[in-house]
């Protein structure tokens, strides 16, 4: 096998989650480009079938679901249906989170009053537990039973199963909402359990840990900002906040044989903001 033909993802099927907009339709939208068969799902269940039949349109195989990944009998149901329509499930990008509102620090140097932890909505922090690590367990739970069936049934295990960290999950990021830090941390800290859980079967989990991409997440305010947007770019190290598109690469390689060695690891992604700050 030639070096480019370990990329090739053709004729395999992807499931991914949060798909209308964002991170995770840019995941969905490079699994079709390469030939997979993907299952766009998402809680805005008009907006993943909006944009499947975009896809569609475009000549690409694809379906979509209304998927909240906060319960677990509609992620079972999501599932099944996807192994249903495209005879089991090869890749699973556990991408759906959401925004949790401000940190105690904002960027124009002043404390929250509401994101300080004496004062933080239990309910919001419950919420955010609840979808964006809970919610990567039951999507990854039910990948690996999918793709545990596919195996048993035709004699191949194996599968690729992404996840979307942060590298707020790494290091403290004070205009972050609190408990985003942790559930990405659970996050980061399950894919390398899970790495050696499911190495037996072939199945591989890697984490993806953006920076700052532009997304909609907090309302989409780093396109509606100007400001804002001038504000970041003017830290990042490599000059300036990341468009979704970039992440494509790294999602094809992840969900390919390409990283057929690779388990239990994560790779950031945020134009070396991690780095420290230089200007």
């Amino acid at each position: 096998m030639g070096t480019l033909d370990r990329f090739d993802i053709k004729g395999r099927s992807a499931l991914v989650t949060g798909a209308a907009s964002g991170i995770g339709l840019a995941y969905a939208e490079a699994m079709a480009e390469a030939g997979a068969l993907v299952t766009l799902t998402d809680l805005d269940g008009e907006g993943a079938i909006r944009e499947a039949a975009r896809l569609q349109g475009e000549g690409y195989t694809v379906r979509a679901d209304r998927l909240d990944v906060s319960d677990w009998d509609n992620v079972v149901a999501a599932f099944d249906a996807h192994a249903t329509a495209f005879g089991g499930l090869d890749i699973c990008f556990a991408n759906a989170g959401i925004d949790t509102g401000a940190g105690f620090w904002n960027p124009a140097g002043h404390r929250n009053a509401d994101g300080q932890v004496d004062t933080y909505d239990h309910k919001r922090w419950d919420r955010s537990i609840q979808v964006n690590l809970n919610g990567v367990f039951y999507t990854v739970s039910n990948a690996v039973r999918i793709m545990k069936q596919e195996g048993r049934a035709n004699g191949r295990t194996g599968g690729s199963i992404i996840t979307t960290a942060s590298n707020a999950g790494l290091v403290t990021e004070p205009i972050v909402g609190l408990p985003y830090m942790p559930a990405k941390a659970g996050v980061l800290h399950m894919v390398r359990a899970l790495g050696l859980e499911l190495a037996e079967f072939r199945i591989r989990i890697n984490a993806i840990a953006p920076g700052p991409f532009v997304t909609n997440i907090g309302g989409g305010w780093l396109k509606k900002d100007p400001v804002a947007r001038a504000a970041w770019d003017a830290i990042v190290p490599l000059g300036s906040v990341a468009e979704t598109e970039q992440l494509k690469p790294l999602a094809l390689l992840l969900a390919s044989d390409a990283s057929d060695y690779m388990t239990g690891s994560h790779v950031v992604i945020d134009g070396g903001m991690m780095l420290g700050k230089y200007k």
